[in-house]
This record gives C-alpha cells, sequence and structure tokens, in this order.
C-alpha cells in the first residue's frame, strides 16, 4: 500500500522508536506455523462457540431443528472457504498488510476505507474484551469458587497478554505454540473418536435430546439467522492479511500458507463438530458448553476429557492474541494515513508498535470494567464490525478485477462477489437481530470513529498547508534576533545558559522578575559586580503574579522591533527522577503561558546535575 512520504507529512520523526526500523531480525517475526497461535487463536478458538450459537437458534424451532445444523455448517465452510481464497489475494496484493481496509482505500476511496478500518478497530477490541471474558467463564465454570473473581481475573490476562505483546508478537507467537497446539490435537482426537462411535461413551455425563426421525420444518429466516449466528466462528479469518509484515521473508507466501492452514483447521473442526452434534443429539444446555457435551460423548470423562477441557478455556482466553497482532499495525498504516495520530506509527527495537498494543488494552480493559467481565453482554456487539469489513474487502477484490481485467478475472470477481453477498446478508441480519440487544452500540461507534478519523485527517491538512508541506519555501534569510534569559539568581546555571544565548541571537537580554525590593537591589548588585556583559532588567509587579509582567514586557515597542525573539528558560534537571517534585515548577508554568499567550519563540534548556 502506497504510504505518504515524510517530508509531505506533519509531525514525523523517521519513523521509528528507539531507531531499529529496518534493522527486524527474523528472530522478531513469526513463520507459517507460528501465525497459528499469533494471528489465528481468534478464529481457531470460535469452535468453541460458534456450533453452540446455531444450536441455540435452531432449538427455537425444537428439537427436530436441531439437525439443521450440518446443512447450515455446509453453508458456513463455503463462505470459510471463499473467505480463505480472498485473503491470500489480498496479501498477495497487499503485502504491506491492512487487509480490508488496504482494498477498500484503493478501490472505493478515503471514506469507505474509513469504514473498514472503523469496523476493524471495534471488531479488535470487542475480541479482546470477548476472547478474555469467556476464557474467564470457562475457568469459573470448572472452580465456582473463582466467581467473585471474575473481573480481577480478566483484567490479569489482559496485563499479561498486554506485557507479552510489548516485547513483540514473535514472543507471543512461540509461548502460544504449545496450547494451540494441544487444543487442535484435542479437538482432532474428539472428532476421530466420535466418528468411530455409533453411539455416546458410556457416563459421557451429558442427556441426549429425543430428536425426531422427520427433521422439523425451518423457515428460511431462522435459518438465515442460525446462519449469521454460526458465522461468529469466521471472526479472525482477516487477521493475517492485517499483519503480514509480522511474517519472515517471503512474507506474502508465508501469510498465505498459514491462511490456508486456518482455513483447513477451521474448516474440518466445524464440519466433525456438526456431524457428531447430530449424531450424538448434542442439543444447547445452560449447564454445559456444547463443545464439552461433544467431548464428553466421544472420549468420556476421564483425563482426556479435562484435558482438552483445560486446553479450551486456554485458547479462548488467548484468543485476544489475534487482535494485539491485527490492530497496532492497522493503526499504523491509519497514521501514515493521517487518519489517527502519528505516534502510532513508531516503533521500538523488537518491532512494536507500542502506543497500539498499550490503547487497544486500555479500550479492552474498559469495555470489560464496563460490562464486569459478563462475556453475554459483549455477544450482541460481536461480529457486526469484522463482517462488515469482510464484505467491504470482497466488493473491493470485485472492483479490482472488474478494472485489471487479468487472467480468468471473471471467475475471480465471481468467487468475491458470491462471497460479498453472503457476507452482507450476514451483516444485515446481525445487525437487524442483535440491535436492540446491544447492537445499537456497534451502530453508533463505527461511524464515530469514521468522524474522528475525518477530524484527525482534516487537522493534518490545514497544519500541512499552513506549513507548506509539497510547496517551494521562500529561501531562508538572516535576521536580526533577540534572546531573552530569565534568570533568578547569579549561578553556574545562569552563565550557561547566557553562553547558549550568546551562541544563538545577536542581542541578548538578561530578565528576572523579583517580588522583593531587598532581593532586587541585591541582584542588581552581584550582577554588576559580575558584569558577564548581557544587560540585566528587573522587573518589579506589584502582585505575585509572574507571567503577567513577562508578557507585558515581551509586548513592549522596544521588544516588539525585532522580528524574531527567543526567550530562553533554564531549569534544573536533577539526575534522579524522584526529585525532580523538589523543583520549582514556576519556569514550566511561564513556558506553557508564553506559547499560549505569544507569539515569541520559548526554549527550555536543561541544567543537568550530577550529584543530587
Amino acid at each position: 500500500m502506497s504510504q505518504v512520504a515524510p517530508t509531505n507529512r506533519v509531525g514525523d520523526g523517521d519513523g521509528d522508536d528507539g531507531g531499529a526500523l529496518g534493522r527486524d531480525s527474523s528472530r522478531s517475526q513469526i513463520t507459517s506455523i507460528e501465525g497459528i497461535p499469533a494471528l489465528s487463536l481468534d478464529a481457531i478458538s470460535s469452535v468453541a462457540y460458534g456450533p453452540e450459537a446455531m444450536l441455540t437458534v435452531l432449538a427455537a424451532a425444537g428439537a427436530g431443528a436441531l439437525a439443521r445444523i450440518e446443512p447450515v455448517t455446509i453453508a458456513i465452510v463455503a463462505l470459510l472457504a471463499i473467505l480463505v481464497l480472498s485473503y491470500r489475494q489480498v496479501i498477495e496484493a497487499y503485502p504491506d498488510g491492512g487487509g480490508s481496509y488496504a482494498v477498500a482505500k484503493a478501490n472505493f476511496g478515503p471514506r469507505t476505507s474509513r469504514l473498514a478500518a472503523a469496523s476493524l478497530f471495534v471488531d479488535y477490541v470487542l475480541t479482546v474484551a470477548v476472547s478474555i471474558a469467556a476464557g474467564v467463564a470457562a475457568l469459573v465454570s470448572a472452580f465456582p469458587a473463582l466467581s467473585h473473581d471474575s473481573l480481577v481475573l480478566a483484567l490479569g490476562i489482559l496485563a499479561f497478554l498486554t506485557l507479552l505483546n510489548l516485547r513483540g508478537i514473535a514472543t507471543s507467537a512461540r509461548a502460544f505454540l504449545l496450547p494451540t497446539a494441544v487444543f487442535i490435537a484435542g479437538t482432532y482426537v474428539v472428532i476421530v473418536s466420535g466418528l468411530l462411535r455409533s453411539h455416546g461413551a458410556t457416563n459421557a455425563g451429558y442427556h441426549a435430546v429425543a430428536l425426531p426421525k422427520v427433521a422439523a420444518t425451518v423457515g428460511i429466516f431462522l435459518l438465515l439467522k442460525a446462519f449469521a449466528s454460526g458465522c461468529s466462528a469466521l471472526t479472525g479469518i482477516e487477521a493475517i492479511a492485517n499483519d503480514v509484515p509480522a511474517f519472515r521473508a517471503p512474507s506474502a507466501r508465508r501469510a498465505k500458507r498459514t491462511e490456508a492452514l486456518l482455513g483447513v483447521i477451521l474448516g474440518t473442526m466445524l464440519l466433525g463438530l456438526a456431524v457428531l452434534t447430530v449424531r450424538f443429539h448434542i442439543g444447547p444446555t445452560s449447564s454445559q458448553t456444547v463443545l464439552s457435551q461433544i467431548t464428553r460423548a466421544s472420549v468420556g470423562s476421564g483425563p482426556i476429557y479435562y484435558v482438552i477441557d483445560l486446553a479450551t478455556t486456554v485458547i479462548l482466553a488467548l484468543a485476544a492474541n489475534t487482535s494485539f497482532g491485527g490492530l497496532p499495525v492497522l493503526a499504523s498504516l491509519l497514521a501514515h494515513d493521517d487518519l489517527v495520530p502519528h505516534v502510532f506509527g513508531l516503533r521500538a527495537d523488537r518491532p512494536v508498535y507500542r502506543y497500539g498494543v498499550v490503547v487497544l488494552a486500555l479500550f479492552a480493559a474498559a469495555l470489560i470494567v464496563a460490562v464486569n467481565a459478563n462475556t453475554n453482554a459483549m455477544i450482541p456487539l460481536y461480529a457486526i464490525g469484522v463482517f462488515t469489513g469482510f464484505t467491504l474487502a470482497q466488493s473491493g477484490l470485485v472492483r479490482h478485477w472488474v478494472r485489471t481485467r487479468g487472467k480468468r478475472w471473471w471467475a475471480r470477481a465471481g468467487l468475491n462477489g458470491t462471497g460479498a453477498v453472503m457476507t452482507a446478508v450476514a451483516t444485515v441480519i446481525f445487525l437487524v437481530t442483535k440491535f436492540t440487544s446491544g447492537g445499537w452500540v456497534v451502530a453508533i461507534a463505527i461511524p464515530g470513529l469514521m468522524y474522528l478519523f475525518a477530524r484527525i485527517a482534516r487537522y493534518y491538512r490545514v497544519v500541512g498547508k499552513e506549513l507548506g508541506l509539497g510547496t517551494v519555501p521562500p529561501m531562508p534569510a538572516p535576521e536580526s534576533n533577540l534572546v531573552v534569559v530569565t534568570v533568578t539568581a547569579v549561578s553556574r546555571m545562569t552563565s550557561a545558559a547566557l553562553s547558549t544565548a550568546l551562541s544563538l541571537g545577536d542581542t541578548v537580554v538578561a530578565l528576572s522578575v523579583q517580588f522583593d525590593p531587598a532581593r532586587a537591589d541585591a541582584l542588581r548588585a552581584e550582577w554588576d559586580r559580575w558584569d558577564p556583559g548581557v544587560r540585566l532588567d528587573i522587573l518589579r509587579p506589584e502582585t505575585r503574579s509572574i507571567a503577567a509582567p513577562v508578557l507585558a514586557y515581551l509586548r513592549s515597542p522596544e521588544i516588539r522591533a525585532h522580528r524574531e525573539v527567543l526567550v530562553l528558560i533554564s531549569e534544573v534537571e536533577p539526575r534522579k527522577i524522584r526529585h525532580q517534585l523538589l523543583q520549582n515548577q514556576r519556569d514550566i508554568i511561564l513556558a506553557n503561558v508564553l506559547r499560549r499567550r505569544s507569539d515569541v519563540n520559548v526554549v527550555r534548556v536543561p541544567f543537568r546535575l550530577t550529584n543530587d
């Protein structure tokens, strides 16, 4: 994706925090296999709640409708295949990352791209909050004594993930590789064991639902609603395309490989669990999750069950890591496009977009606290944002193929067009069915973020125009200037400040504000004895204000006669941070007032202590 050159941007440094940009070692990046725990846990962990969401909807039509989970799952897996193929194309076309934002920007323009960015932003925050809350809920189910500590546990997990991701995405990927492998292997053990059984395991600990021999007739709207609810299992598919630069070179090829691997794992899991749901007559209950019932029916209630259940709990909590890999990169791209503050484009040595990580953690923490770590309170908000992004990415690719008309463009456009229609239908159903139960929050948050992006972009345009970025400025010419040095006493700090001022300006004047006449006379006498060759002006205000007399002095005809006026404020800088509180803060106050209420240039010069 094209980026604005630093010379045409407002407030940019070198684009790096710590001077390490361009020095990323392969150790700081991930392989194709590591991409699964780093960027795919959100999608993989969704098998713990996606099938249950479908069954909950189908159960409204009676037990006979539960068997419809198989055709609905097939439709979802078909959509999964389309999305995987599409996002492999996105990865190839936009290797700098950004996913649906990059596609929308290239094919629809800035307004639509802001919609994609806002949708992804909301989804990433919700993913963190929902995943952690779901993991805590699973833990509390196993240990009810922890129920009163749900909020503390959720915030603790969030803090752990934040600290881990501040060390780099590769660190979190390697840390989560083992629990991810245990969860995937355990789920396949459940599926294979279940397929080899004709009936549930003895002492499985679940009650099978009595299904009629003839399946109940289910209305098309209910099937569409079940399809939309089950599509929550597809959240996270886009995360790999959003963070392609996190992979080792060749990054695009590795990212496409991870996307395909994710599609195979998730698709086979969803199909296998759907078959077992019908085979073992599984239905939604308030005491046990659907995945737990399937696991008990397949492998019994022995040690294997508890290993898989614990792995499910861990994976649900760690699924939040998907957002920590995606949002900081998205925010860095938005910073390059002037849609968020440029500080989000800075990276540290690892490399880590630390500001994006911290902001994501703060928003997620606020949401978790607001709902008291209650997963059900956030589920109605979930998936609306990401499916909006799905629709925009698919539609953007259709326009791309129609415009470029490359080899077999019509087949690719047809594939993406089908995906766009399916995800658009799911988005509308999500919004309509969940609007009154919390979906309205997303309906407000996304336009609100779009407005915020637009205002930030406008600010950068206005400032850039005033700075004359992109134009040829007039030739610099020397001008006579005046440097005003604020002093309080004759000291080594005063001497250092005057030396700096004499090297900067043609004319230097020392200025002191004294409220006590005796101290003013003493300073005058000491200054005359020292005789540094610089004139000293002493102000004796009647009030205790410092800023007012200084402002009046700077507005006097004598001072305003100079075209450039620089006020140099020297201040003590202790060696130890805790000693900063012991220093007089009036220099900071004076500097802030002068910047706000005058047109002079203000420079604060530290006098560093070495023996405090």
